[in-house]
């Protein structure tokens, strides 16, 4: 299973890929790499004997790519590796590097509720049309990371072009790897496009680089993979979501993060089907990863945007990189957004007096002031420390 295989086409067409995804009454199940519209009954079938080639980290850089590591960018040929697998194996647990150093986003909402450390491993969970895209735009801009590796992954074809030429610069490009497979592409190309942009992280890391990776989307890679589970006649359990899907998603979440060497901080998004947050894939995800970070599409109608609900997003490693000074000032913060949000309704109908409660007036005095530190301009950044500034004198 995962070997490759070449099927003949008819009319001295170019051979189609395809993948070994099970077997049945002694025969292999393949899944097309391709379109096989010109595939018959009684093509040859033929072992490939190589794996899919990864793109060695410098070849890579400024580079769009398909699932296959084939460059679609119209810049000539790639230098490929052909000793390296896109399904390694995530570090020994023992020799991963804690994580001890904070990451900048410069994105002021996430910094200061959901901290983020170098190596950790977020979910950014939304519904559709909430700003995912554009977040991860942000990240491209206000990070530290030596080099961005992005894969885009069940996306529109439109959407491709619009984020390279609207969302990168030309210098964002040129540190950036962006691997895609839209969503018109056969499941296992989409599945692959998720397997070699990690890998093509990994070769960064193994070179010593901090390295900001970022996947839009797991809901369209778990789907992929619910596509090829059902084919081959995997049994459907939670919403259709075959088990392979859940045993597949650790495998490839669990490579990113620290290794002896260097550092992958991994943000994934999730498309949460219907605003719930405890669909099969957003809790399965949710359990694997370091924090998450959840969009609301109350705040996005509100047009605040970054749409970060600060309450509902949670970073697991705030002890470990943050200072006292630091979670205190969090917490506080928290604390008087909590307090509004209890009391919103009794505010907006003028039925809360005040002076009645010390913590409610304090939370309405200074509710407003903490929204507007946390709006910010997609093309805007902020460092960590000057939000960490900017929200203590908030709340002095």
């Amino acid at each position: 299973i995962g070997d490759l295989c070449h099927i003949e086409t008819r009319e001295d067409a170019e051979d189609v890929l395809a993948e070994v995804v099970g077997f049945s009454d002694h025969r292999m199940l393949l899944m097309p790499l391709g379109e096989i519209n010109r595939v018959a009954p009684g093509s040859t079938v033929a072992a490939a004997n190589h794996e899919v080639a990864v793109p060695t980290p410098e070849a890579a850089l400024g580079r769009i790519i398909d699932g296959l590591g084939n460059p679609i960018d119209g810049k000539g040929p790639l230098i490929y590796n052909y000793g390296v697998s896109i399904r390694n194996s995530p570090p020994d647990p023992l020799t991963r590097k804690p994580i001890t150093e904070s990451f900048s986003t410069g994105i002021s909402a996430i910094d200061l509720f959901a901290p983020v450390g170098r190596g950790q491993r977020l979910g950014i969970f939304a519904g559709s049309g909430v700003g995912k895209s554009t977040l991860l735009g942000m990240f491209v801009r206000g990070s530290e990371a030596d080099v961005n590796v992005i894969a885009l992954v069940g996306e529109r074809g439109r959407e491709v072009r619009e984020f390279v030429e609207s969302t990168l610069s030309p210098q964002e490009m040129a540190r950036s790897v962006i691997v895609v497979s839209t969503s018109d592409q056969p499941a296992m190309l989409r599945l692959r496009a998720a397997f070699l942009a990690t890998a093509i992280a990994e070769g960064f890391r193994d070179k010593g680089e901090n390295v900001l990776f970022m996947m839009d989307s797991v809901t369209r890679f778990a789907m992929a993979q619910r596509e090829i589970g059902l084919s081959v006649g995997e049994p459907p359990a939670s919403r259709g979501y075959p088990p392979s899907v859940f045993s597949l998603l650790p495998r490839l979440l669990e490579r990113t993060g620290n290794s002896s060497t260097g550092s992958i901080t991994a943000f994934y998004t999730v498309l949460v089907e219907g605003d719930d947050m405890n669909e099969p894939i957003a809790d399965s995800v949710r359990g694997i990863l370091d924090g998450h970070v959840v969009l609301s599409r109350t705040i996005a109608t509100a047009n605040i945007f970054p749409a970060v609900d600060v309450l509902e997003s949670i970073s697991r490693l705030n002890t470990q990189i943050c200072s006292k000074a630091e979670l205190d000032l969090i917490a506080r913060a928290r604390s008087l957004l909590a307090t509004y949000r209890q009391n919103e309704d009794l505010i907006n109908i003028g039925a809360y007096a005040k002076n009645s409660n010390p913590a409610i007036d304090e939370a309405i005095e200074k509710r407003n002031l903490i929204v507007e530190l946390l709006r910010q301009d997609h093309q805007e950044v902020r460092h960590r420390a000057e939000g960490f500034e900017a929200l203590k004198e908030v709340l002095s």
